[in-house]
């Protein structure tokens, strides 16, 4: 059995007792990956990695939308 992990995306805390990676959480939060920016525990995080990493115990994220204007 998988212990908890919780971890904090855009300040507020969540806790899953799934291995998540990065693309699953986009997936399940409904976010349109063309338009985001993803930070990972204070780093950029390049798209084609997101498959990869795993989501772990405090780790931090930060996900931002990519507006347009005029």
């Amino acid at each position: 059995m998988n212990q908890s992990k919780y971890f904090i995306l855009n300040g507020q805390t969540f806790c899953t007792k799934h291995d998540l990676t990065i693309s699953d959480l986009t997936k399940y939060f409904n976010y349109n990956m063309a338009i985001l920016v993803l930070e990972y525990n204070s780093l950029i995080c390049n798209k084609k990695n997101w498959e990869q990493i795993y989501i772990q115990e405090n780790d931090k994220i930060e996900i931002l939308t990519i507006v347009g204007g005029g």
